[in-house]
């Protein structure tokens, strides 16, 4: 039979080839034909860790030769000295967090001294299996998408002792949690001699994984290799050369060019077997997992000679699937050691079993266990599922591991198997929620729905909608929600509360903040049932509405009641949460004396208050540091938005790491760090696509947009994505998220070299009158009008709006604004010909911004200035102003502002030479472009060597060109040698 199991990781002593045909041992036939997809496979290990694609996606039908090809690619690997590691994903265990890459890392026999800490965390995040574990499950901390993280940099350090290969097969089956992480890898490919290549059938693959991978291959970051049937000399010649021709053409005929099918029809043949078909697979119906009925009857033949016990053993197997170990086997069969050794031997005489990792055994290929599991009674199932549950139990085995098996096999109130599903749901909820809220499912299934436990079953809905909502399946989350608000009593107002709460936020992440504020709004009418300290907690909930929907205006007196019913109750976390709340809203609308003054009394009581306090108050703590940002107290800011992370990481509530991550990213982007700024907005992608909202992936993708502007060369088409991609997420929203998002687009835009489409952006975000952009920040938006207008010959809109620009920027009395109004001014001083008065606004520009810390600022306005300053007649002055704009740019690694120091790189001192003409009537940009011309370069290479657009390339050639009076990149090459 063709091999679509596993190469479990043992020594490889021969190898034989014969005319192309090679012999796999792990394999029960040869490897045939797939010599083009090996040479792909084989130049991904050639290239491995210099530009080769960090994922290989094999897909196919069932019995194609997609493992089979894998098993080759490990062999080939590991005989290059490479790490390689197995696992797979199973059909009936899709609720067993991370399953294929636990059954991987559980081949990891080697443990390297600099990742054993990192090993053994990762294995309490995998539930105590695989990777290299060596100690029992313990508490996990760290939030899914920590773990994502991990798991890249274990594999990274893995990839450095001689490179590694993670191969994953039958990842259509792959539990939720292992889909995520898959998806990240995609997204963040490994970095170094890593590739991890999985195993799929196409129609059968989830819809999020087929896009994930569909994305990175269109990138070039996944190797899509589609197997297609083999051809029929390869077939019959290197699987069945010994039967008549016309016989092999038949079965080819009939297989389709499938291996698997064509040697299960072979196999049939030679036991005389064919004429119990009816129907050839060609024309057969779809059976079990895609197998045509034909072929599964022609597999299934196959049984047809075992003893009943040996049957028995077989069904035993093909249920238990990863735990058939021997002592389980035996438990669920009831055999002695001696009589099941005998099933077993048999088994593997005829090759229906085969050893695994462990010691377990597993059926030859997933689609016989399939058939095998299908074909079992119902009742014979559940008998073999409760006898594994009880064993694995006795041993002591991870709830997790035991909960598969209750689900199969208890259906009624059971108190034991009821604990060890709770603790399966609290062993998965940090790490993979959506097991978690599957586990609760069960739970909530097992317990009496009766008075007596009602009030537990509400609780347990309450973590399964908060399990659910951080999956992602906010809808059915909010479901969940209502009915637990709808049916709890007058005595459980800690839950209907907590419920309220949650609901509201779900409500907000769906984008239905009507809905929410009206929930809100309803449970405060209910006054008299409340606590002190919930009304305090749905007041901060509902204030949280603004601006994304409500005006902060509109909520300002539902802020004040808050912060006065805290002071009066004496609930000091109350108070903070409510100035906080008050500092981020006038914050945002420029009253930046009232922001200041609440910021300053919200961080003397949230510094003063320990962690477990502010459990309630990460989103507050969020505001506070947001409203710092604004302010300029970039420091305070940083630090409020650390202490929320490490709060909100502990007590799982993952929601709100994005609002803390872009605030921490927006103060790294204004202080121009921009390598680390990057960094917190790609995690923050990650968290806000596995929530499922698409207004937070919006606001997301607008902030990574900002970054990517910032950080990379100008006119990346990757920062204009993420913006266009934020406006499409965020639909026809027309909020404060919104309005940011087109806000980058335009930002974007501009610096793509687009100022019309700049300019349409940033007016559908703040309207003709610009009064829906962000008050406090409207005199940085407006700059980027005054240049598009500029750009696009509109000289009296960029003058209004660079004079609103700077009464605004008084007003708000804020360094930042005020330099970006000034820098607005100077462009215009320029357009008039005002030199002198440029050079004054961008050096006072620049100063703002020293004096607020504010280094990217800082930096863009000294590289403004300093041509400016030098053209004055001050050359000395604006050299130096130039290599102080250029060193902080570089440091700060701001992609944008290094392009525009090349851009306005001072000319070198003229000496005397005998250059010909038209090589002196060239600027300095144009030469350097030549020279680069004449070294064989691409528009593409010079604009990355230069930091510049392809486009700004292009435009200074054309005007070489012109200049030299050739007409081609040879000519120029030619002419600049002999000059």
């Amino acid at each position: 039979m063709i091999d679509n199991a596993v190469d479990f990781g043992g020594e490889i002593t021969h190898v034989g080839t014969s005319e192309g045909v090679v012999t796999h041992p792990d394999s029960g036939s040869p490897l045939v034909g797939r010599a083009a997809e090996l040479g792909l496979l084989d130049a991904v290990i050639d290239r491995l860790g210099r530009g080769a694609p960090s994922f290989v996606d094999l897909t196919g039908a069932a019995g194609i030769g997609k493992s089979r090809l894998m098993a080759e690619f490990c062999l080939r690997a590991r005989r290059r000295g490479l790490t390689v590691l197995r696992g797979r994903a199973a059909e009936y265990e899709r609720h067993l967090p991370f399953h294929p890459f636990a059954d991987a890392f559980a081949d990891l026999r080697r443990r390297p001294p600099h990742a054993s800490d990192l090993l053994d965390a990762l294995s309490r995040g995998l539930g105590g299996r695989g990777a290299g574990s060596s100690a029992g499950p313990g508490p996990l901390t760290a939030d899914r998408f920590g773990l994502h993280r991990s798991m890249a940099g274990l594999m990274a350090q893995l990839g450095r002792s001689g490179g590694l290969v993670v191969a994953l097969d039958d990842v259509h089956w792959a539990d939720p949690a292992s889909l995520e992480l898959l998806d990240h890898l995609v997204r963040h490919p490994v970095p170094g001699p890593v590739v991890l290549v999985v195993a799929r059938r196409d129609r059968q693959t989830p819809t999020a994984l087929t896009a994930s991978l569909t994305r990175g291959a269109d990138t070039e970051a996944v190797l899509r290799i589609g197997l297609a049937p083999l051809a029929e000399r390869e077939c019959v010649e290197g699987l069945a050369p010994d039967l008549p021709p016309d016989r092999a053409a038949e079965l080819y005929a009939a297989g389709e060019g499938n291996p698997l099918y064509f040697l299960s029809l072979v196999h049939a043949h030679r036991e005389d077997a064919a004429r119990r078909r009816t129907t050839s697979p060609a024309t057969a119906e779809t059976g079990t997992g895609d197998l045509p009925s034909g072929m599964a009857a022609l597999l299934l033949n196959e049984l047809a000679p075992l003893t009943p016990s040996q049957h028995r053993t077989l069904e035993v197997i093909a249920v238990l699937g990863d735990h058939a170990s021997s002592a389980v086997i035996r438990g669920a069969t009831g055999r002695t050691d001696a009589e099941l050794d005998d099933d077993m031997g048999a088994l593997a005489r005829r090759d229906l079993v085969r050893p695994g990792p462990g010691g377990r055994m597993a059926l030859r290929h997933p689609v016989l266990r399939t058939l095998v599991h299908e074909s079992t009674a119902v009742r014979r199932r559940v008998e073999i599922h409760r006898a594994a549950a009880a064993e694995l139990a006795r041993t002591g085995a991870p709830p997790v591991e035991q909960a598969r098996h209750i689900e199969q096999s208890v259906t009624t109130w059971d108190p034991q198997a009821y604990a060890v599903l709770r603790q399966a749901a609290e062993q998965t909820e940090a790490t993979a929620p959506t097991s978690c809220a599957h586990w609760l499912r069960i739970a909530l299934r097992l317990l009496p729905d009766t008075v007596e436990h009602g009030a537990e079953r509400r609780e347990l809905m309450l973590r399964r909608a908060r399990a659910l909502g951080v999956a992602g399946g906010l809808r059915e989350s909010r479901d969940l929600l209502h009915k637990v608000i709808s049916t709890a009593g007058p005595d459980e107002t800690g839950v209907r509360t907590s419920a309220v709460l949650l609901c509201a936020s779900t409500e907000r992440h769906l984008g239905r903040y009507p809905e929410a504020i009206a929930l809100l709004r309803r449970e405060l009418g209910r006054r008299p049932a409340l606590s002190p300290s919930d009304r305090v907690s749905i007041g901060l909930e509902l204030s949280s509405s603004a601006p994304h929907n409500a005006s902060y205006p509109q909520m300002r007196g539902e802020v004040a009641r808050t912060l006065a019913d805290a002071r009066t109750l004496g609930i000091e976390r109350g108070e903070a949460g409510a100035l906080a709340v008050a500092a981020f809203g006038e914050a945002y609308e420029g009253d930046t004396a009232a922001a200041s003054t609440y910021a300053a009394q919200a961080a003397g009581l949230l510094d003063g208050l320990p962690d477990d306090d502010l459990t309630a108050l990460c989103e507050p703590l969020g505001r506070l540091g947001w409203a710092e940002a604004f302010l300029g107290r970039f420091v305070d800011a940083e630090r409020h938005a650390d202490r929320g992370l490490g709060i909100a990481r502990r007590s799982g509530q993952v929601y709100l790491l994005p609002l803390l991550l872009l605030c921490k990213a927006h103060v790294r982007i204004q202080t121009c760090r921009l390598r680390s700024a990057r960094e917190l907005a790609e995690e923050a992608e990650d968290i806000a696509r596995g929530i499922g909202s698409s207004e937070l992936l919006a606001f997301v993708l607008a902030n990574k947009a900002q970054v990517r502007v910032a950080a990379s060369a100008p006119g990346d088409p990757e920062a204009l994505a993420a913006a266009e991609e934020a406006v499409a997420a965020m639909g026809p929203s027309d909020n404060w998220r919104a309005s940011m998002a087109w806000c980058m687009l335009g930002y974007a835009a501009l610096t793509g070299g687009d100022p019309h489409r700049a300019r349409a952006a940033l007016l559908r975000a703040g309207g003709g009158d610009l009064n829906g952009l962000q008050p406090s920040m409207r005199p940085l938006l407006s700059e980027l009008l005054v240049t598009a207008a500029l750009a696009t010959g509109d000289v009296p809109s960029a003058s209004a709006w660079a004079e609103r620009a700077r009464r605004e920027a008084e007003q708000l009395g804020l360094p930042v604004q005020r330099a970006s109004a000034m820098r607005s001014a100077a462009q215009l001083a320029l357009h008039h010909g005002d030199a002198g008065r440029a050079a004054t606004l961008l050096s006072e520009a620049a100063a703002e911004c020293t004096r607020s810390g504010a280094v990217f600022w800082e930096a863009r306005s000294l590289l403004l200035a300093a041509p400016v300053v030098a053209a004055a007649g001050f050359e000395a002055r604006g050299a130096a102003m130039w290599a102080q704009g250029h060193r902080l740019a570089s440091d700060g690694g701001a992609g944008l502002l290094v392009g525009l120091a090349e851009m306005t790189r001072p000319s070198a001192p003229s000496t005397s030479c005998t250059a010909p003409p038209w090589l002196s009537s060239l600027t300095v940009r144009e030469r350097e472009i030549a020279e680069l011309v004449a070294e064989g370069l691409t528009n593409r290479a010079i604009a990355t060597r230069l930091y510049l657009s392809p486009r700004t390339v292009e435009t200074h050639l054309s005007r070489v060109f012109r200049k030299t009076d050739v007409d081609t990149r040879a000519r120029l090459a030619a002419l600049m040698a002999r000059s």
